[in-house]
């Protein structure tokens, strides 16, 4: 099984704006593409912004609304899958923080809810999902979908780990000063858990946030497959199922779990 080329997508674009996003987003998927890739991963909120106050309940859309249209038009065009964030419209007066991954010939595989929101920010504008685990297979890999802060939770990874995930993608809005996450966190949430991890930050300044970049494809020996700076950026690394096989099998901590020693651990 070949690997899966993976483009990582640093950028903000422009706030308030999905039509201009959509345009970078077309542009990123057509040099992706070219490149080889056959995923696409963007930030959190990339289609409409993160800090954007209460433009987050008037941008939302249902998933399969017209920029979820536009976005598989899009992974169509250049025959790449497409993980993007986005506000999502649910029932009532809820709307989601969620991200939504369509295949590379457009069809839907998957839409994830985070469950986890961090700070007053998002707890004031979004309602939590209830499903912590949602995956998707692409390209011969069982593909997990995340949102920023729920990555920071040990429980939360395992989870995926024990379902079968191998790539784990996790869209990202992470600010100053934590960007340890990034340096530190995420490779080792890859190497004890035996995944790769691909977590895709926004950049530079966005309201009262000062987003950080770093953006990682982080494999299961906790190595970095590709690593972008602090400013706008396309990157690529490749998940590769020969490594991710070999690790597995040197390393035993999945093997070696005693859960019944866990029980207390709600």
């Amino acid at each position: 099984m070949p690997p899966l080329r993976t483009a990582l997508l640093q950028s903000s674009g422009h706030p308030g704006d999905p039509a201009h996003n959509l345009k970078a987003l077309d542009a990123a998927a057509e040099r992706a593409a070219a490149d080889g890739a056959g995923l696409l991963v963007t930030s959190e909120m990339y289609l409409t912004g993160y800090a954007i106050g209460d433009g987050v309940h008037r941008l939302a859309e249902p998933a399969d609304g017209p920029s979820g249209r536009a976005v598989a038009e899009i992974a169509a065009e250049h025959g790449i899958a497409v993980l993007y964030g986005y506000p999502e419209r649910g029932d009532g007066e809820a709307v989601h923080n969620s991200a939504r991954l369509v295949g590379p010939d457009g069809t839907p595989l998957a839409n994830y809810r985070k469950t986890h929101l961090f700070g007053c920010f998002e707890n004031d504008w979004f309602t939590p999902g209830d499903t912590p685990v949602v995956q998707a297979e692409l390209g011969g890999l069982t593909i997990g979908i995340m949102i920023c802060y729920d990555v920071e939770f040990p429980e939360n990874v395992r989870a995926h780990a024990l379902a079968g995930t191998d790539l784990l993608l996790v869209p990202t809005a992470q600010m100053h000063p934590f960007q340890f996450v990034a340096e530190s966190l995420v490779p080792v949430r890859a190497f004890e858990s035996q995944m790769y991890i691909a977590y895709v930050n926004r950049s530079g300044p966005e309201g009262e946030f000062d987003f950080i970049g770093l953006s990682c494809l982080a494999g299961p020996d906790g190595t970095m497959r590709a690593r972008a700076g602090r400013s706008e950026e396309l990157v690529l690394g490749d998940a590769d199922p020969r490594l991710l096989a070999t690790s597995r099998r040197i390393n035993t901590y999945l093997r070696d779990r005693r859960p019944g020693l866990y029980g207390s651990l709600g």
